[in-house]
Formats: C-alpha cells, structure tokens, sequence
C-alpha cells in the first residue's frame, strides 16, 4: 500500500503518529519498480519454460542490469526518504538480486567458468535461489497486513524460487519448467500492482485495487 492509499483509507489510524506517511516531493516510486521487476520476471520466467525453444538466457542479461536491477534499485532508494521501509527493503532488494544474476550469466566475470562441474554449478545455483526464497518469505511475511495483491506476488515469487532450487539441485526439468510457469503468474501478479499503482486517483478514468487489509492497531 502506498502512503496515498494509507492516508485515504477509513481503516488508517490518522490518530496513530507512526502510520502517518512523511511529507514528501517525491512521486511514488512502486510502479517503477514493480514493472521493472515484472518485465525482467516474466522474459525470464518464459526462457525458463522453453518458449520458442529458447534454453540460453543471456538475453535477459540487459534487463537484469537496468530493468530489474538498476530501475528497481532506485525506485527503493526513493521509497527510503517517503518513509517506506517495506518498499524500499523490497525493491532494493531485488534489485540487486537480478544485478547478481546478471553478473552470473555475464561471461567476463568467470563466475560460471570458475566451476569445472556441472553439478557443483548447479547445487551452487540451488544454494543462491534458496537464499533468495528466504529473503522473499521474510518480506511475505511482512506483507500480511498490507494489501491482497503484495501477499499474492510475495506467495508465488517464494513458490517460484523454490520450484527454480529444486530444478537445479535435481536437475530436473520439468521442475524448472514449474518454476518458469509460476514465475509468470507472478510477473502478472506484479504487472497489476504496478498499473494499480500508477492509475493514481483523480489523474486516471479507473482505479485497480489492492485488496486493502484493515491497518487498525495490534498491541
């Protein structure tokens, strides 16, 4: 939820100071990130399930450096100064995770060329996805009071690294596959969020909502 969309909810605890969003110049920085994230999620997400016959990735090595990773990386230093931690943290975070991936797939940087096996490649890979499914479940977790549509993104980006670190310690395809099938659930998912947050109220014919969860106060 956006600081807009907490200052115009009846179930915003006005009365409540640490809820109040911080006066700030700065346009919000979701949709940007959101569809940074999304667009360089769902290219990857289809070479994960072979569309077209594609199996070598390095295309999306463009998109991980300046979509998802340098786009979605400014869009959490801007959510810094507005008070968001949640976006920040979140979009900060991925977007240095697909600055790392791209730096894998780079083929200057001899990460790959540094493993003389396969396997250990691969259970290396599993290793990395694993991390990234624990960062995203400990974000999941803090979604649970925000909106409907962060906990759905949040749920199937966990369940897509998961499928992603199974695929590559078994190395099984059809389980990679799996995971490049929920992989572009979740780029839909993240698409919807990024245009709910871009149809802002009074500059847009309709709205897209969130699924807004009761913000009242737990002691």
């Amino acid at each position: 939820m956006s600081d807009t969309e907490k200052a115009q909810s009846p179930n915003y605890p006005h009365n409540h100071e640490m809820y109040a969003p911080r006066p700030t110049k700065i346009a919000n920085p979701a949709a940007l990130g959101l569809f940074s994230f999304a667009s360089t999620t769902f290219i990857l997400s289809l070479y994960n399930v072979n569309a077209r016959s594609i199996t070598t990735p390095n295309v999306v090595v463009g998109m991980a450096c300046f979509c998802g990773g340098l786009a979605q990386l400014l869009a959490g230093m801007w959510e810094f100064p507005r008070g968001n931690v949640f976006g920040a943290t979140a979009f900060t975070s991925f977007g240095a995770f697909w600055m790392s991936y791209a730096t894998i797939l780079i083929p200057g940087s001899g990460v790959v060329t540094a493993y003389t096996s396969e396997h250990e490649l691969s259970q290396a890979l599993g290793i990395y996805l694993i991390t990234w499914f624990v960062l995203t479940f400990m974000l999941f977790l803090a979604a649970l009071r925000r909106n409907v549509s962060f906990i759905a993104l949040l749920f199937f980006l966990c369940i897509t690294f998961i499928l992603l670190a199974a695929g590559a310690f078994t190395g099984m395809a059809a389980v990679n596959k799996a995971g490049g099938g929920f992989g572009i659930l979740t780029a839909g998912i993240a698409y919807y969020c990024g245009l709910s947050e871009l149809l802002v109220k009074g500059e847009s014919w309709f709205g897209l909502p969130l699924g807004t969860i009761p913000q009242g106060r737990v002691d």
